[in-house]
């Protein structure tokens, strides 16, 4: 496993929502400069999508199909194979021998090792320049127009994941109509969601940070 010694710290620009660059701001080198570990990540992200499966799909077994209570013909003189019931698995609309039923697809990983995971992700973005940071989402009403401009200013591009906080409904339901974008919560973060995003947003507020900071 990859030793979780910190690397460099990394340095990004903190913006207006019109792109302005106010100030530049050092990330937490406890959570933005952590090696990334692949199998660690894998594992995480893995268990992540097992956990979103719903696990109802069900077949019926031989004892749960419509009819066959009796041998469909005679145990002998017939010259075909003996059969005891319609319901077996090799009849047309027999029972189905092996299929799946109704289960969950949970996987219980540690706390800690989510949280490396995150932090991995998050780090590896930011040595890859695509992490934005804003000073808030001071949106004064529900604009996708205004988000658009947002996305814009702040050169984000493909997939966008914007961290969000309680009291930014304004800004959740500006973005919420753009297809390339999703908004979550700073305490719904997960590896999965920052890995499958291009660019990520952060604000002052939701701006993650350990600790010691």
């Amino acid at each position: 496993m990859t030793t979780d010694t910190a690397l460099a710290p990394v340095e990004i620009e903190r913006r207006s929502l019109e792109g302005k660059v106010l100030s530049k701001v050092t990330l937490d080198p406890q959570i933005f400069s952590i090696p990334v570990n692949i199998p660690l990540v894998h594992q995480v992200v893995t268990a992540y999508l097992a956990g979103l499966r719903a696990g109802t799909q069900s077949t019926k077994t031989r004892s749960e199909v419509a009819g066959g209570g009796a041998k469909p013909y005679r145990q002998k003189g017939t010259g075909n194979a003996r059969q005891g019931t319609i319901s077996a698995p090799h009849y047309r609309s027999g029972g189905v021998a092996l299929g799946p039923k109704p289960r969950s697809y949970e996987q219980k990983t540690p706390k800690k090792m989510i949280q490396q995971a995150l932090r991995c992700v998050l780090s590896d973005h930011a040595r890859n320049g695509s992490l934005r940071l804003v000073d808030a989402y001071s949106f004064a009403e529900p604009k996708t127009k205004v988000a658009i401009s947002v996305l814009r200013a702040l050169e984000a591009e493909g997939k966008v994941l914007v961290v969000v906080g309680r009291e930014d409904d304004l800004a959740r339901k500006s973005f919420a109509n753009l297809p390339n974008v999703k908004t979550l919560g700073a305490d719904q973060l997960s590896a999965y969601e920052v890995l499958n995003a291009d660019v990520v947003v952060f604000s002052d507020a939701t701006l993650p940070k350990s600790k010691e900071a």
